[in-house]
C-alpha cells in the first residue's frame, strides 16, 4: 500500500471524541483541518506537543483551522490528560488503530535496541477542499505548531 502523498484526498474518519460525542473529517469540509498523530497521552513529547498546539489554538481558529490530536488511547485517557494540562485541542480516539493505519502510520519502531509497533508522530495539513495540503513525518516536536502555523498561513 503506497504512503499518502500531498494531493491525495485524506482518508475519512469519525471518531469518538474528548468530552463525549464524535468528530468526523467529512464534517469539516470547507475549512483547513490540522491533523496530527502522537502515540500516547501524558508522555513527555506528546504533552510538549499538545500544549504547543493548544496555545497556538486561537491564532489557527483566526485562519479558519481546526486542530485535532489523534492517538490510540481511549476517551477517557484523553479527557484526563486535556484536564491535567489544560488543552485545548480537540482529540479523538483511534483505539482500533483504523484511522491510524489508513494514514499510514503504524510503523514498526527501536528504543534502546528493542523493536516494536507504535503510532509515528506525523501531522497532515488538509485543505478546506479534503485533499492533503502538507505532510510532516517523524515529528521533532520543538517549533512543530509554529512551523504548522505557518503553512497554514500561507494556504
Amino acid at each position: 500500500m503506497a504512503d499518502l502523498d500531498v494531493g491525495d484526498l485524506a482518508p475519512q474518519f469519525d471518531l469518538p471524541r474528548d468530552g463525549g460525542g464524535s468528530l468526523s473529517l467529512a464534517s469539516l469540509l470547507g475549512k483547513p483541518v490540522v491533523l496530527y498523530f502522537y502515540p500516547q497521552d501524558d508522555t513527555t513529547g506528546c504533552t510538549t506537543e499538545a500544549i504547543g498546539f493548544s496555545q497556538l489554538r486561537p491564532e489557527f481558529e483566526k485562519l479558519g483551522a481546526m486542530v485535532i490530536g489523534l492517538s490510540p488511547d481511549s476517551v477517557r485517557k484523553h479527557d484526563k490528560f486535556k484536564s491535567k494540562h489544560d488543552l485545548t485541542v480537540d482529540l479523538v480516539a483511534d483505539e482500533e488503530r483504523k484511522v491510524i493505519e489508513a494514514y499510514h502510520l503504524w510503523v514498526e519502531k527501536q528504543l534502546y535496541g528493542r523493536r516494536y509497533m507504535g503510532v509515528e508522530r506525523a501531522t497532515f495539513l488538509i485543505g478546506s477542499d479534503g485533499r492533503i495540503a502538507r505532510i510532516w513525518r517523524n515529528v521533532r516536536v520543538k517549533g512543530h505548531a509554529e512551523a504548522v502555523l505557518e503553512a497554514v498561513r500561507a494556504l
